[in-house]
């Protein structure tokens, strides 16, 4: 399965307690680096996130955003101590009676007391319930929408590796007559330089020839390397690391192919062959 490692997903849920929202983004990175950004209040919960995500992707830099809109009927509210307050007011009052210029309290003195003004604790739970179901629903999304855009890769692959094995095909269809052409060539030097053809040496000669521009080593490992991006394409496990590695592999292959070329037809075969693994490289980049 090819899988991208570029995509977004987004969700919402809601409920009595309001409204949940979740995003997830992610690009190409090297390993699973996931990043989240929570309500403070379901902080407790990021572990398990971060397993739900070992469980659903294998790499890319993950960035995770969950927001929560609480309801109007969970408008927040205040509880006043009416003891403390009392108790507070009394206290001031008794030490204005000790003062010669005594200054009269007012409302929100009392109420920054402390002890005097709290906040409820709101129960988080229900919502939190709905932030693991909703973290779930989002990440499967997410990996659903990197397989598609991965899958749109899949005839930009196959497409590249046709043109690749065409091309190395063209080179070994070639080689017997580069190799007598070249014979051909050497015996003109001998002749022009009026060397007295020694059978013997000739053979010697193109035994060196052959040697230096022999490519059938580097046109089967290209082959191979070939058949094994193929099957690697049809995997089910994640795939981009080892076609990154087949990409190099190829990559050097074509480098030998150039550099033992005979030929300037083979030369612009070499730098076709290389131009077109480095296109497929540049994708292979970007999948997981």
């Amino acid at each position: 399965m090819i899988r991208s490692m570029t995509a977004f997903a987004r969700k919402d849920v809601q409920g009595g307690w309001g409204t949940l929202t979740c995003e997830i983004r992610t690009v190409n990175h090297r390993y699973l680096e996931p990043s989240f950004r929570l309500p403070e209040a379901f902080r407790e919960l990021e572990n398990g996130f971060r397993e739900e995500l070992r469980h659903q992707l294998k790499r890319g830099k993950v960035d995770v955003s969950m927001r929560l809109q609480s309801a109007e009927s969970a408008t927040q509210s205040f509880e006043i101590s009416e003891e403390m307050a009392q108790a507070v007011n009394e206290a001031a009052n008794h030490i204005n009676r000790m003062l010669d210029n005594p200054a009269h309290i007012n409302a929100l003195d009392i109420l920054r007391w402390p002890g005097v003004l709290s906040v409820p604790e709101q129960d988080y739970g229900p919502a939190k319930e709905a932030a693991v179901a909703l973290f779930e629903h989002t990440v499967a999304e997410l990996a659903s929408v990197r397989e598609r855009e991965g899958e749109r890769l899949r005839p930009l692959f196959e497409d590249r590796l046709k043109a690749m094995g065409e091309l190395v095909s063209k080179v070994r269809t070639r080689m017997p007559e580069l190799l007598e052409a070249q014979e051909k060539a050497l015996r003109e030097r001998f002749e022009k330089a009026r060397v007295e053809l020694d059978s013997e040496r000739v053979a010697q000669e193109m035994v060196v020839l052959a040697q230096k521009s022999d490519v059938a080593e580097e046109l089967d490992r290209l082959d191979a390397h070939m058949n094994e991006v193929s099957d690697t394409l049809q995997s089910e496990d994640a795939i981009g690391r080892r076609l990154d590695f087949l990409m190099q592999e190829l990559n050097r292959e074509a480098n030998t192919l150039s550099s033992k070329s005979i030929d300037a037809g083979v030369t612009r075969i070499a730098v076709d062959l290389k131009v077109l693994i480095e296109q497929v490289r540049e994708q292979v980049q970007n999948l997981e």
